[in-house]
């Protein structure tokens, strides 16, 4: 079928999102998280955000009627949209049929290996950036932003549109009521910082609650060094497990061999006082507590080798 809009850039208006959506006979799905963004500022500060350019490649999920895909291409990046909903391929073929550059993928993004997902394109050169763009489903939002800064080592940056409530938590500080196990997870590798307060009205259809945009920027190392970043968010999400729980009690058997004396010696040799709350702890003093922890497990030959570098190293 033939694109309905002769610039695909009315995509971002609801009258060009209509339209589009009438010509293929298609509805948005509540199972999908579709909310199609009809804002030409919002799509504006998006671009202006992640600067996407000829040397990039980009990772759009959710990639809808092709509103943000469009306007990726445009800038001369190399775009990889995936998107789950089989009804709007043929939308986004029809959208992006100028662009060479524009690969589609049809499929579920939480279940496509993402370092083949991107490695499989050939960009200017090795170096070359990956960045994240994109209006993410609510759904996926914590999760695959996780994942991406997990399993991605070449993305530099990410910027996304994501329920408002979730941007809080993610750069919310230690004490802050939002603070959790999901700002940890994040600040432990990006630098996190919400951009624009996005309203209902922007999408169609409109979501029940407030969206923003997030920009990560991600850092070139860890934020704090640890010996065995599993064993830290291990003992992140235990912290966070039960959070009126003190990390005396916590931390108990968040792995095999973590008794109560271990956790107060732990304590003891991180310098935290045990009747704290995970939620009182920063970045570094979680840092301290897990090689702590990895240190008194290795002392009692618990999980550890005996090789691992001191607590602070690489």
């Amino acid at each position: 079928m033939t694109f309905p809009l002769a610039d695909p850039a009315e995509l971002a208006t609801p009258a060009g999102t209509a339209r589009v959506l009438r010509a293929f006979g298609v509805r948005p799905r509540k199972r999908f998280g579709q909310h199609f963004l009809t804002s030409r500022r919002v799509l504006d500060r998006l671009l202006a955000e992640a600067e996407p350019g000829p040397t990039d490649l980009v990772l759009e999920v959710g990639a809808g009627l092709g509103t943000l895909t469009v306007a990726l291409a445009a800038t001369g990046a190399q775009v990889v949209a995936v998107e789950v909903d089989e009804r709007l391929i043929p939308i986004l073929r029809a959208a992006t049929a100028g662009f060479p550059r524009v690969r589609l993928v049809h499929g579920d993004i939480m279940a496509l290996d993402l370092v083949e997902l991107t490695v499989e394109e050939a960009p200017p050169s090795p170096q070359s950036p990956l960045k994240l763009v994109a209006n993410l489903p609510y759904n996926i939002a914590s999760s695959l932003l996780v994942r991406c800064l997990e399993s991605l080592p070449t993305l530099t940056r990410a910027v996304v549109t994501i329920q408002a409530e979730v941007a809080e938590r993610i750069q919310a500080p230690p004490g802050n009521k939002d603070y959790g196990a999901l700002s940890v997870a994040v600040q432990f590798r990006a630098d996190a910082r919400k951009v624009l307060r996005v309203p209902p009205g922007v999408f169609y259809p409109p979501p029940e609650v407030d969206s923003a945009v997030l920009r990560l920027d991600v850092l070139p190392r860890r934020r704090v060094r640890v010996r065995d970043e599993a064993l830290f968010f291990t003992v992140v999400r235990a912290a966070f497990g039960q959070r009126r729980k003190m990390l005396r009690s916590a931390l108990v058997g968040a792995r095999p061999g973590v008794t109560a004396e271990r956790v107060r010696a732990a304590c003891g040799r991180a310098g935290i006082d045990p009747r704290r709350r995970g939620e009182t702890l920063g970045l570094e003093e979680f840092g301290s507590l897990a090689d702590a922890l990895a240190e008194t497990l290795s002392h009692n030959g618990e999980g550890l080798s005996s090789d691992l570098p001191p607590p602070g190293g690489s």
